[in-house]
């Protein structure tokens, strides 16, 4: 079945079926990734740009992975390596890189907005890699991908999203995401971690108690406290919000007994998941969402270049 979108931008713009389409896609490519040659040439010609303006592991390795795993042309560009830092604008430097004819950029960058600005200047096609505090559609179509995968339903699930929402991109598109999956979202932080209009992001739910909330859910996904982006003192301390929004040894006695664990990573350890839940053989998720990163990559990019209509 055709693919009937150029840009992976915002999520809200896709519908169940297309994006089960890609979860679906993405269990074929996991076949191509257990292979002792992981390379297949379907994308082969085929030149994409990653275009990094601010710092990732997880993002810009799995992207690059799975770009050359369907034999893409992949150029790395990106921050203090590009004539921005000489006043080029992000639009210039975008049509510089259209002169070589290339077909798709992934782009991350601080500022909210940048890949669809960077989408009318461009016949290529752009995939959102996080931008600010708005979006990371991948992001949230490999959470699906793992939530998926390890409770073989996404319809009617309870997932609760714990921790920094107000500075969460991947927020952004996870939640609406999941409500376009047929899922029930509850946000669970203090307020001083919430944005100033929580229900802006289409949440079921609200609270600070994550004890109440903990034993209703399906799913738990906790966010990173990012420090980084914080203004002023949000919590006491470390140990006080680890006390109070932490997965905890002694907090998972609350869970339900077939629920899961999740985070983007990376993690804070000792401050929203201790190493205990981190690494819980049957409980974390979190290294199956690291490899779904690959997959679901895999899948969004060949989709969106046309794959489906050519293999």
């Amino acid at each position: 079945m055709a693919f009937d979108h150029k840009h992976l931008i915002d999520i809200t713009e896709y519908s169940a079926e297309d994006i089960m389409q890609i979860l679906e896609t993405a269990v074929t490519f996991m076949e191509v990734n257990e292979r002792k040659i992981k390379k297949v040439p379907l994308l082969k010609g085929v030149t994409v740009v990653n275009m990094f303006n601010e710092p990732s592991t997880r993002t810009k390795s799995s992207f690059e992975l799975a770009e050359k795993r369907l034999s893409c042309d992949v150029l790395n560009f990106g921050g203090k390596s590009t004539s921005v830092v000489k006043g080029e604008s992000l639009v210039d430097t975008l049509e510089t890189l259209d002169a070589y004819k290339i077909d798709l950029v992934v782009v991350r960058d601080k500022h909210a907005g940048v890949p669809y600005l960077l989408s009318q200047h461009t016949p290529a096609a752009i995939i959102d890699a996080g931008d600010g505090k708005h979006q990371h559609p991948t992001q949230a179509l490999l959470d699906l991908f793992s939530i998926w995968r390890s409770k073989g339903t996404l319809e009617g699930l309870h997932v609760g999203i714990v921790g920094d929402i107000g500075h969460s991109r991947v927020c952004g598109s996870l939640v609406p995401a999941l409500k376009i999956m047929g899922c029930t979202v509850t946000l669970i932080a203090p307020q001083t971690l919430l944005p100033a209009r929580p229900d802006v992001l289409g949440a079921d739910y609200v609270t600070a108690d994550l004890d109440a909330a903990l034993p209703e859910l399906d799913a738990v996904y906790m966010l990173r406290v990012q420090r980084e982006r914080l203004e002023g003192a949000p919590f006491p301390s470390t140990r006080e919000y680890n006390m109070l929004f932490g997965m905890t040894r002694d907090r998972e006695r609350l869970m339900r007994p077939d629920a899961i664990v999740c985070h983007p990573g990376p993690i804070n350890r000792g401050v929203e998941l201790d190493s205990y839940l981190a690494d819980h053989p049957e409980r974390s998720v979190i290294l199956d969402q690291v490899y779904a990163g690959i997959c679901t990559r895999m899948a969004a990019l060949y989709l969106l270049l046309g794959g489906s209509e050519n293999a």
